[in-house]
């Protein structure tokens, strides 16, 4: 069993900056991928950004690139999701996944049903 630990998150003003981490801990080494998705009241989770842990590939939604960076630590099993220019239509519940399989055999890396693991979540607050 693998668990997910979040942190980071919380309050701050359009333009401003946060820092998110998730580590995996427990059955971690088979894992692949490592990454985030959030969550708006009334909408659907979507991907944010996910990264290989063997080959350091990220992917990224449209909507957060050239903004929000994703970065891996594989000594200690942690990515960190650092943003920038932050506006209030990123504020959301954000949830670290984690995915064992490599190829994605087609599907894209962006739906929530290709993870295996998920962190309880952790709130972003965007005040404009």
């Amino acid at each position: 069993q693998v668990q997910l630990v979040e942190s980071g998150g919380g309050s701050v003003q359009a333009g401003g900056s946060l820092r998110l981490s998730c580590a995996a801990a427990g059955y971690s080494y088979a894992i692949e991928y490592m990454g985030w998705f959030r969550q708006a009241p009334g909408k659907e989770r979507e991907g944010v950004a996910v990264i290989s842990l063997t080959f350091g590939t990220t992917y990224y939604a449209d909507s957060v690139k050239d903004r929000f960076t994703i970065s891996q630590d594989n000594a200690k099993m942690t990515v960190t999701l650092q943003m920038n220019s932050l506006k209030p239509e990123d504020a959301a519940m954000y949830f670290c996944a984690a995915r064992n399989q490599y190829s994605w055999y087609g599907r894209s890396w962006s739906s929530d049903r290709e993870y295996d693991y998920w962190g309880q979540g952790t709130q972003v607050l965007v005040s404009s």
